[in-house]
């Protein structure tokens, strides 16, 4: 029985994208980058096992995700080396399939026809990459080198804006390609191009370049130009445009509590000189309760009493900040964003004007927003009711959210 083995190399630090963390468990859509890309390969009936290089330090959550997922081709999760070209090595050794599709992880748009195309390409040539003509302009540069007298001004200083590379000549981009992942060989083939390649201590940018240095042709099979390399944060915008990563919700929050002596008051995670507070299990920030159930609200994921309920003797006394800041991070999971937050607080008295600015900037950082997307007010009840006889506070919130 033929089998064909997808591998995914997934080890790289990201540096041009500019986070300092892996960017494959980036979220898109609610989903990591890593998850999407993987996706494609376990739909695809052409491959029958996933061999994941991963780094070390990051082992663990690999094994989350694909068990959050479900993911059952996964065979193998493998830590990865210094280098792509290290870590692709590893990964090959728990390879079983004659032919190996190896694939970069931040290339989730790649579709399973681009994938079943190449297996069967490989299969019938040995190698081949997935590629798209070159539709760009191409100009080789060169060092400024010339008398640039003309850039120099009246005191014969060369002006700042003086070039330091000059176009050399206008490449014929006829017969060039951008070069994409799957990249696929016949497995034989391309651990003996690895070991070769060890042997000269030569590292090359793709895999393919390997095996073109021992002679072997490598054909090239259409790719797409949707099948983009997830490199900076732009890259990451687009992918969120094709992925359908724009959903928005709203939620509405609503919370109230009890005024008692011998209680601190504690609004939008402020404490506030009053001769009553909230009675509640935490602190009681009724406003801050209110902003959490939002939060939740909008992303379909319960509320604060399911969350946090006050049977649990560990959130006794427990500030609210800590609460909102835990809500804040089960959404970023599941790949929620806060876009505004609207609340409206109904109480009688103390007066809270001069304290909202500082709740703001607690919520918002809480929130991991900017303080211009946090709107707190205050309102009365015109001395109506529970509220209006100072017997208890409540708070209205609205929040958007985004991934």
């Amino acid at each position: 029985m033929r089998i064909a083995s997808a591998l995914i190399p997934a080890a790289g630090q990201g540096k041009r994208f500019g986070k300092g963390s892996n960017k494959v468990f980036s979220t898109i859509a609610g989903k990591p980058i890593l998850a999407h890309t993987i996706s494609v390969f376990e739909a695809c009936e052409a491959v029958n096992e996933i061999v994941l290089v991963i780094g070390r330090q990051e082992l663990e959550a690999a094994g989350d995700l694909v068990g959050r997922f479900g993911f059952q081709k996964v065979r193998h999760i493998v830590p990865g080396g210094n280098h792509r070209q290290d870590s692709v090595s590893r990964g090959l050794e728990m390879v079983t399939g004659d032919v190996v599709a190896i694939h970069d992880a931040v290339r989730p748009m790649v579709t399973c026809e681009i994938i079943e195309r190449s297996i069967d390409e490989a299969r019938n040539t040995g190698a081949c990459i997935a590629a798209v003509p070159v539709v760009d302009t191409i100009k080789s540069a060169a060092p400024d080198l010339l008398d640039r007298r003309g850039n120099l001004d009246r005191r014969g200083n060369l002006f700042p804006d003086a070039p330091d590379l000059i176009v050399e000549s206008t490449v014929d981009r006829s017969n060039l390609y951008a070069v994409q992942t799957p990249q696929t060989f016949q497995t034989d083939l391309i651990r003996r191009a690895f070991q070769l390649a060890f042997a000269d201590n030569f590292y090359a940018t793709d895999d393919a370049a390997l095996v073109e240095r021992m002679g072997h042709k490598v054909s090239i099979v259409p790719g797409s130009y949707d099948n983009i390399k997830i490199t900076t944060q732009a890259d990451l915008e687009l992918a969120i445009m094709k992925l359908g990563g724009g959903e928005t919700r709203t939620g509405m929050g609503f919370d109230v509590h009890t005024l008692v002596e011998g209680r601190r008051l504690i609004l939008g995670g402020v404490e506030i000189p009053y001769e009553l507070g909230l009675l509640g299990h935490s602190d009681a920030d009724v406003m801050l309760h209110a902003i959490a159930d939002a939060c939740l609200g909008a992303a379909a994921m319960g509320d604060i009493g399911r969350r946090f309920p006050d049977t649990d003797p560990k959130y006794k006394g427990i500030s609210s900040l800590t609460l909102l800041k835990h809500v804040a991070d089960i959404l970023a999971t599941d790949g929620w964003r806060i876009v505004n937050v609207d609340a409206t607080l109904a109480a009688e008295r103390p007066k809270i004007a001069k304290y909202v600015p500082d709740m703001i900037s607690g919520i918002a950082a809480c929130l991991g927003v900017d303080v211009s997307r946090v709107s707190i007010k205050a309102t009365t009840t015109e001395k109506l009711g529970y509220i209006g006889r100072s017997e208890g506070m409540a708070c209205w919130a609205v929040v958007t959210v985004s991934r």
